[in-house]
């Protein structure tokens, strides 16, 4: 099978997740992946594909996914056996960086001459500390790094000099660091494709449907995504990919978009493999009207009958929705309001009042959306304890409104575990409000580390609400509005008593847990006697994670046109490389030679 040049890992949130009990709490009950945070980045696709486009050969491993899915899996095993001519490690999302941080000092380990490459949006803000690490030999930084890596394998493959490769931070011959400028930064995204092709092909080829599964439960809810566009016009202040991050961390002054043609043929080919919805991810009014109308023409012709999901960060228009209705048969929208407060929400960024959703809410039923989806935040500047149970009054209000259907479908989370690195608040605590319990990534690892519950890996707490009140409020709020779906017949009894059970049991154990961290060092015996417990307290403690998916149809997969493009593919493979040995030995007068195999066989 021979060895990939590059190797792209994913890491879990932390590492030793498997023999280390943590009441992770509901982090992750509003996405997705598990609370270790098992999906890795769209952007694996990406970078994937131009390393293939430029001849080189790659592979991912879903070293968390892998870990999650077996207790005999040993990750540390998997990476010696590896031989590539490059490790890249994703640290992304800054949740990650503890199990980042280990997976890659593994790598380095057992493998202290191939080169360690980090990239991601955390790996960018963080560079100059993250270069320190021994086993860290590259950063690639900027939130478009496809360009940039191709340069980068180039020059490991042929020990040429790196000091030219834009957006690299790298250690010279005496160890120093040097960090050249984030330049690459295209403003167009038409060679951006989520390369769903790719993973289906090398799944097949390293027979790893574990390494490449997005994340643990994607198997039965096969959700893909494309995205829009990099950068934003906004400025949500907890943010790290607003407005003035993208400025300040990437070195991006403006959108950069993707052609409404590129996308609609990345729905197409989503299409052709998948019967899971498919979410845009951006918001289609970002670049005007023209811009958003055309897209959903494009998307008219081509006549798609998924399930679709769009994002928005400012109410849609009631034409905008009946444009949508008619190119899209079976669409689902999202918005975060964040708060039911108006000056709490335009100060954290959301510039609409509670009219302009209503009314974008009302539009949506009246236009048959298949579902709403609203998304409340705890943790916000300006927010209280009492005003987070106002919210649940506001949400409240929403179902018995605009209810009667029962596609709307409102949730409330708490912004966890960490603020993003970048973000306004991050720069500027104090202005709103915000205090930290962690600055610099090693102390972020520490975090993740050291804490035996969520409340104590939160790296912040607010002027309003202290890291204790930030707990409750979130249990409270997911009882409470657990109770409000279950009255409006959005969820059912068992469910309801299964949510509410999990977030009183883990109130519990938040009390238990302070109690044994009280103690210092002779909590062992008393963490070890509820250790096993409170695995089962990790997901469905806030809402049933379920309640997020959008509709799926019964055949979740095209499973014979899957298998008719991985047996074109081999085939293809076969007799294109089989022609190539021809041509190569036609002697000068135009004859054919094949050579001989050391059997004689030809």
């Amino acid at each position: 099978m021979g060895n990939p040049d590059v190797i792209f890992l994913h890491a879990p949130s932390l590492y030793d997740f498997r023999t280390k009990a943590v009441l992770h709490g509901p982090i992750s009950d509003v996405i997705p992946s598990g609370p270790i945070f098992e999906m890795y980045p769209l952007g694996f696709l990406s970078l994937c594909g131009h390393l293939e486009n430029a001849g080189f050969s790659t592979r991912i491993i879903n070293i968390a996914n892998k870990m999650l899915n077996s207790l005999k899996y040993d990750p540390e095993q998997e990476i010696q056996e590896l031989k590539p001519k490059a490790f890249a490690i994703d640290l992304h999302w800054l949740p990650h960086v503890q199990g980042s941080l280990k997976i890659g000092e593994i790598a380095k380990k057992h493998h202290p001459e191939i080169p360690v490459i980090y990239g991601g949006y955390s790996a960018t803000y963080f560079h100059e500390e993250l270069i320190h690490y021994p086993f860290v030999d590259y950063i690639l930084k900027g939130d478009s790094t496809e360009s940039p890596m191709v340069m980068l394998i180039k020059a490991i493959r042929e020990q040429r000099d790196v000091s030219e490769i834009p957006n690299l931070t790298y250690k010279d011959n005496n160890g120093n660091m040097r960090s050249n400028e984030i330049t690459y930064v295209p403003g167009l995204i038409d060679y951006v494709l989520t390369e769903y092709e790719f993973v289906i092909n090398k799944t097949f080829k390293f027979f790893d449907l574990d390494g490449y599964m997005p994340f643990q439960t994607w198997i039965n809810y096969p959700i893909t995504a494309v995205f829009l566009y990099r950068g934003c016009l906004y400025n949500c202040k907890t943010c790290g990919g607003s407005r003035r991050a993208c400025e300040k961390v990437f070195n991006r002054k403006g959108l950069a978009y993707k052609s409404p043609e590129k996308i609609v043929t990345e729905l197409k080919t989503i299409e052709h493999y998948f019967n899971g919805p498919s979410m845009m991810i951006g918001d289609i009014q970002q670049n005007g009207k023209a811009y958003a109308y055309h897209l959903l023409d494009e998307i008219k012709k081509a006549n798609l009958k998924n399930e679709i999901a769009l994002e928005f960060f400012a109410p849609p228009t009631e034409d905008l929705i009946r444009r949508i209705q008619e190119a899209i048969p079976k669409y689902n929208v999202e918005m975060s309001p964040e708060s039911h407060d108006e000056q709490i929400r335009q100060a954290f960024g959301r510039p609409f009042n509670n009219q302009q959703l209503e009314n974008a809410v009302r539009a949506c039923i009246e236009h048959d959306a298949r579902r709403i989806d609203l998304f409340f935040m705890i943790g916000l500047s300006g927010q209280t304890y009492s005003s987070v149970m106002e919210t649940l009054d506001y949400c409240e209000y929403f179902l018995k409104t605009y209810g009667k259907k029962k596609n709307l479908h409102p949730f409330i989370s708490p912004l966890a575990p960490f603020v993003d690195p970048g973000s306004e608040v991050w720069e500027h605590p104090e202005q709103y409000g915000y205090r930290f319990f962690g600055r610099t990534l090693d102390e972020h690892r520490q975090l993740m580390e050291s804490a035996l519950s969520w409340k104590y890996f939160l790296d912040y707490e607010t002027q309003w609400m202290t890291r204790d009140e930030i707990v409750l409020a979130t249990y409270e709020a997911g009882i409470r509005l657990n109770e409000l779906k279950r009255r409006y017949g959005l969820i059912p009894q068992k469910i309801a008593d299964l949510v509410e059970h999990r977030a009183k049991s883990a109130m519990g154990y938040i009390k238990l847990i302070d109690e044994i961290v009280k103690k210092g060092g002779e909590h062992l015996e008393d963490w070890s006697k509820i250790a096993y417990e409170i695995r089962d307290m990790n997901i469905h403690t806030i809402c049933y994670k379920e309640e997020l998916n959008w509709p799926v149809s019964f055949f979740k997969f095209n499973v014979f046109k899957i298998l008719a493009h991985v047996l074109k593919a081999r085939i293809g493979t076969s007799w294109t490389a089989l022609w190539a040995k021809i041509y190569h030995n036609q002697d000068k007068e135009g004859k054919t030679h094949v050579e001989e195999d050391h059997s004689g066989r030809t």
